[in-house]
């Protein structure tokens, strides 16, 4: 029976050694396969070896979503620095939670991808203020969905977005309740693609909404009371 524990271990061994042996471009491109951040983050705590596969595996993917994983400012700025090829970008808050702050969004905002960048989600990141979301958005110029619901920005970020992200298509404010009309003007006013907009929860009167559709008939305001008599389409 020891004979066979040792044979077994043994097997084991080997095996180990055979994934050593792996290229590290084959090793990299194993790694891109796994499905989520929570298995990159167990991969990259092997060894050097294969953190540096993991950083090298992350060059290739086209999305990355921290929802759900208790990661920090400098894990998250360090992965999304090594994806260079990224287009999707989802740092929301859940459950869990997390940990983002400003100091992270403005690390994230030194990255090769961020101009790249076609959708960004901040949803639910309470650590996080104008400071850090204006310094992201700022290099965002690709930017077409963004998801800031359940943050405390105000007017300051999105006139940031106004100014670089005129590719802009939707976006979501739902509880931004800092932000007031004159930054939703701003904001239709110089995003001409802009298509849908949802406004839940915020404590802009309803009335305000029909200035906007002045600006751009065609935008849809979503999660906003019946407005009577205005003309104003709930979606």
């Amino acid at each position: 029976m020891e004979q066979q524990q040792q044979q077994r271990d043994g097997d084991g061994g080997a095996a180990e050694a055979d994934i050593e042996r792996l290229p590290a471009d084959l090793l990299a491109h194993v790694l891109s396969i796994l499905p989520t951040f929570r298995d990159l983050s167990m991969a990259g705590g092997v060894s050097r070896r294969w953190r540096r596969a993991v950083e090298r595996s992350l060059a290739s993917r086209r999305r990355l979503s921290f929802a759900g994983q208790r990661t920090g400012d400098d894990t998250a700025a360090r992965l999304v620095c090594a994806a260079v090829n990224l287009r999707d970008l989802d740092i929301s808050r859940s459950c869990w939670g997390c940990q983002i702050t400003d100091e992270g969004l403005i690390k994230i905002s030194s990255a090769d991808c961020v101009g790249n960048l076609t959708s960004i989600s901040l949803w639910g990141l309470a650590g996080i203020t104008d400071k850090g979301v204006v310094q992201l958005v700022s290099r965002a110029y690709s930017l077409q969905h963004l998801n800031i619901g359940g943050t405390f920005i105000t007017d300051e970020s999105l006139n940031a977005v106004a100014n670089s992200c005129t590719n802009l298509k939707s976006i979501i404010l739902w509880s931004c309740r800092h932000v007031t009309e004159a930054g939703l003007v701003a904001l239709v006013n110089k995003c001409r693609r802009l298509e849908c907009i949802n406004v839940g929860g915020m404590r802009v009167p309803p009335e305000s909404f029909v200035g906007l559709l002045s600006i751009s008939p065609a935008l849809r305001i979503r999660s906003i009371p019946q407005i009577l008599n205005a003309g104003l389409q709930v979606s």
